[in-house]
């Protein structure tokens, strides 16, 4: 029999390369699973305008305005200012925003300001988003100096050190308050006693009416409620038809935190969802990250649906099985060390619908709550997904990447037989043992690190897994078949971090990722502290990579990973800002050009992202019967579908 070829590339634009990942195993689900899923992931899309304003206060006027000239636009669609258009707006529906999904400055137009306001003009007023008594000319004067003026709101999150963070990030949390404002305020109500502390600020918006600084909370009848309805909606037709009771159970809890906005009750279906271990099914849904926040405080909206990868799982839960080891043999002070790890869950599933801030840009690995006393007390779930890494793996084959940036032939031979296996490995040690390892002190303000806390935390769950990579227990617990196999990791991850993610930074720019500037961290730090052991070289009149000790390379893990630990546990503001602000920002001019110039050969996209599949339910007697996978809908076409159909802001 003829095997069907699975084609995980598609269409290309501006930076970006959008893919495809396939629903694994989706076949062999029960008719209830199937159903749970379609459920569950109408849920998952109906918050999509949600972080569309989240990103920026103007970032809905403008998409539907853009949605609605591509639409009903007239004139000849190959015209050098409408392709440049169509890549516009193609970037907005990317990032949610027109804002870049990853550094963060504004997009420039590569059309004039004159076609887009004839084009506007032309077509069907009632098309447009208009306010009540709103003219198009109107419309145009409030989006037009947001789109073409570089000098307005031209950053969606701004970390620059010295600066007020709030009042130049353009992220739709705050309005009408600056920094030190928002700071005093949160510093006013939270009690540093409480043991237990709710995450201040998480799901609502701050504002200064009057003189007052008060909170719009995001609920069913407050900010964003039109959406949280919809949301509910399907959350209820998922109850019932739930796996088990504890399902249903933290399913209740959701809804009912989504429909008070009670922080409290945030944290009790937080802790429901760990102890649901049972069914093959799971979701993520609500204001979880808080990347999108220079303070670090409010969270994005985001949705996932999942379902368990039962074999490859096996490996996620053998770390997980082992976790007191791993935090016993940790490189830490013993103080910083938990005396008990609780909780410790481990999966890997595949993705069967991505909302909100995991679209169409995804993470390969989540570990939540966020919360540090329900990590302490209750544990945590780690996720990787196997069906995005699939995708990526596919993708990147033939690309011709190691072999302009690699030119040691041993070490491109050890990442081709181990790449994927260990890339996979310090995905699951990081988020299944990382984030969710070391403790703080007794009264340390979990957000004591602020605008550099997200960075100080990536860098700590990157560190263990890097650390523990070279360890002779992932041979012996049989997770790395080759006791030299870590080296592909070594060697990739520090050539990653002083080198080709630079790739991704516009000339001239600084590191503002927090991701990024994690991994620029730790292999600048290294590189500086490794007394020539890690060196960069010039060969044939390009920059290469050397590693000449690889178990010194982790003795230097482990230095920065206890002093990583020690900023976290300790709050130390002072040393995160020193840390991050001398090896994770600046970039080398010379060294950029370099790259990038290389890079630009490959034909590469440095950025990928996804299109979902298209579930459509198979109904007979008003009962779903199935599930039909539809992986044929172009990126254009979901993206209006998804606008007319879960458009409820």
């Amino acid at each position: 029999m003829r095997q069907e070829v699975f084609d995980f590339a598609d269409e290309r634009f501006a930076d970006v390369q959008m893919l495809r990942y396939r629903l694994n195993g989706f076949e062999n689900l029960s008719t209830q699973q199937k159903q749970l899923i379609y459920y569950l992931s109408q849920a998952t899309l109906c918050g999509r305008d949600i972080i569309t304003d989240q990103f920026g206060k103007y970032n809905l006027r403008i998409r539907k305005s853009c949605e609605a000239l591509y639409i009903y636009y007239k004139g000849t669609r190959d015209n050098e200012e409408f392709c440049a258009f169509e890549t516009y707006l193609k970037r907005v529906w990317f990032s949610n925003g027109i804002y870049h999904h990853y550094g963060c400055e504004k997009f420039t137009p590569q059309f004039s300001e004159s076609f887009f306001k004839k084009a506007i003009l032309s077509i069907p007023q009632s098309s447009l988003p208009l306010k009540d008594n709103e003219t198009v000319e109107e419309l145009c004067d409030e989006i037009f100096p947001v789109i073409f003026d570089p000098n307005v709101l031209p950053k969606r999150v701004n970390k620059a050190d010295g600066e007020d963070l709030i009042l130049t990030s353009a992220c739709n949390f705050y309005q009408g308050v600056n920094q030190q404002e928002v700071e005093d305020y949160y510093a006013s109500i939270i009690n540093p006693e409480d043991k237990e502390p709710i995450s201040y600020g998480l799901n609502s918006t701050l504002v200064k009416d009057n003189g007052e600084i008060k909170e719009i909370t995001w609920k069913e009848n407050g900010l964003y409620g039109s959406a949280i309805h919809h949301i509910l909606y399907w959350l209820g037709k998922a109850m019932t038809v739930a796996e088990n009771d504890q399902q249903r159970k933290v399913i209740q809890l959701l809804m009912e935190y989504y429909q008070t906005g009670d922080l409290r009750l945030f944290d009790q279906y937080s802790i429901e969802w760990l102890k649901e271990l049972d069914g093959q099914i799971d979701f993520i849904n609500g204001f979880i990250e808080v990347y999108g926040d220079p303070l670090g405080m409010k969270g994005s909206w985001e949705g996932l649906v999942e379902y368990k990868d039962i074999q490859a799982t096996k490996r996620a839960q053998l770390i997980s099985d082992h976790a007191q080891w791993f935090e016993d043999h940790s490189p830490i002070d013993p103080r910083f060390r938990k005396p008990v790890v609780k909780g410790v869950t481990a999966n890997v599933i595949c993705a069967a619908m991505l909302g909100g801030d995991e679209y169409p840009s995804t993470a390969i690995g989540i570990n939540l709550p966020n919360a540090d006393w329900i990590r302490a007390q209750y544990g945590s779930k780690s996720i990787t997904i196997s069906n995005i890494t699939e995708a990526y793996d596919q993708a990147a084959k033939g690309n011709g990447f190691k072999e302009e940036f690699i030119d040691d032939e041993r070490i491109r031979h050890l990442i081709e037989k181990f790449g994927d296996v260990c890339d996979n490995l310090h995905t699951d040690l990081h988020e299944c043992l990382g984030h969710g390892s070391g403790q703080l002190l007794p009264g340390t303000d979990p957000n004591a690190l602020k605008s550099y806390g997200n960075t100080i935390e990536e860098a700590r769950a990157d560190l263990f897994g890097l650390y523990y990579m070279a360890d002779e227990k992932m041979v012996e617990l049989g997770l790395l078949p080759d006791a030299k196999a870590y080296q592909a990791h070594y060697y990739t991850y520090i050539l990653n971090g002083l080198m080709t993610q630079l790739t991704r930074i516009n000339l001239g720019n600084q590191i503002e990722e927090a991701h990024m500037r994690n991994r620029a961290l730790i292999a600048r730090w290294v590189y500086e502290h490794s007394k020539g052991i890690v060196s960069l070289v010039r060969h044939n009149d390009k920059t290469y990579l050397r590693i000449y000790d690889y178990q010194v390379l982790r003795s230097l893990f482990a230095q920065l990973l206890a002093e990583i630990q020690r900023i976290k546990s300790e709050g130390d503001y002072d040393k995160a800002r020193e840390l991050v602000e001398k090896y994770a920002v600046k970039i080398n001019r010379d060294l950029h050009e370099e790259i990038i110039a290389r890079y630009k050969k490959l034909n590469i996209a440095p950025y990928k992202g996804f299109i979902n599949p298209w579930l459509k339910p198979v109904i007979k007697n008003d009962e779903i019967v199935d599930i039909e996978i539809d992986y044929t809908e172009s990126y254009s076409h979901q993206m209006l579908r998804y606008s007319s159909d879960f458009g409820f802001l």
